[in-house]
């Protein structure tokens, strides 16, 4: 049986050339003392791995070493990620960081029970040659108090999966990282509250930080359908914003650029700013994007976006680079 630390086969030797070549100009290089990279994942229910290069059809899971490799290549080019939808099966997880080798290390909640909660958790890897925890790490818990006034009949109960709290520094910049999957409620409507909710606690939390110092960014999957919707509205409603850069990227794999039904905004790399669109962060802004890995993932082989969806993501990372100095 392979395992991902061996010589990949040419097929996915070259696959990775090519993603390697254009993570390096899709990216910026990270370098020492200048910047911080953050990124945001949601890995399609990043659980259990088939041990082979390439699945079969009969093989379950359908994530491969293969995949594992592109998601590694991915991972490695930033400083933090948060990682969403990892499974109570950590098979792949414990993979993909044998392969980042003894640098990488990784803080996340336990699973969260129940239907709502998926089994899922929320995780952060992190290079530790750039950054290390700085003493945090918490769950969001909505004070009871607050239940009556997020909305008529809101939030009667926590969120399905609580968010997950770290914080890091880099150099001398200290920053809080707020993780979040918001539940995907049908209708829409139904993720409304938990929105609200989760805007209403990182501004109390921020009013309390000292002239914004702990640089406080939420990022996640907060299921957010269309800017200027009703789940967009809750999600700005208490000053969250995002990059300009990040509102044209897709989301998903399914995104097709002719036809805008299709372009979801479900994750967000946010912080919080004042009136006049002035970040309220210690440290500066300076690009963001995502990664569309599709063209350089299983070529020739004619898989569906949505065959590659369960062996790779459904989403594309999202990220985001901070000046240090």
């Amino acid at each position: 049986m392979p395992a991902i630390t061996d010589q990949a086969p040419p097929a996915v030797a070259k696959d990775m050339a090519a993603l390697g070549a254009y993570l390096d100009q899709a990216i910026p290089r990270k370098k020492a003392g200048d910047n911080l990279l953050i990124a945001t994942w949601n890995l399609r229910a990043f659980a259990s791995l088939t041990r082979e290069w390439t699945a079969t059809a009969k093989d379950s899971p359908k994530r491969d070493l293969r995949a594992l490799l592109a998601i590694g290549e991915i991972v490695r080019r930033f400083d933090v990620i948060a990682i969403q939808e990892v499974k109570g099966d950590l098979r792949a997880l414990r993979d993909l960081l044998r392969w980042l080798g003894e640098d990488w290390a990784f803080l996340m909640t336990d699973i969260t029970l129940g239907g709502a909660g998926n089994d899922e958790r929320m995780a952060f890897l992190f290079d530790t040659t750039r950054l290390k925890p700085s003493g945090l790490a918490c769950e969001l818990v909505v004070p009871p108090e607050w239940l009556g006034e997020i909305g008529p009949d809101a939030l009667r109960r926590q969120f399905a999966r609580t968010p997950y709290a770290v914080s890091f520094k880099a150099a001398d910049t200290t920053f809080i990282l707020v993780t979040l999957h918001v539940t995907f409620g049908d209708p829409a409507t139904e993720r409304v509250p938990e929105l609200k909710g989760i805007a209403r606690w990182m501004r109390e939390w921020a009013n309390q930080a000292n002239a914004w110092s702990q640089n406080l960014i939420a990022l996640g999957d907060f299921n957010i359908d269309r800017q200027g919707d009703p789940l967009w509205q809750a999600f700005v409603s208490t000053g969250l914003a995002a990059p300009e850069a990040l509102n044209k990227a897709p989301r998903t794999v399914f995104s097709d650029p002719g036809k805008p039904e299709t372009n979801k905004f479900y994750d967000q790399i946010a912080w919080f700013q004042t009136a006049a669109g002035v970040p309220k962060l210690a440290m500066t802004f300076r690009s963001a994007g995502y990664v569309d890995f599709l063209p350089y993932v299983y070529t020739g082989m004619g898989l569906s976006k949505q065959a590659i969806s369960y062996r790779l993501s459904d989403h594309f990372p999202l990220w985001a680079e901070f000046a240090l100095a």
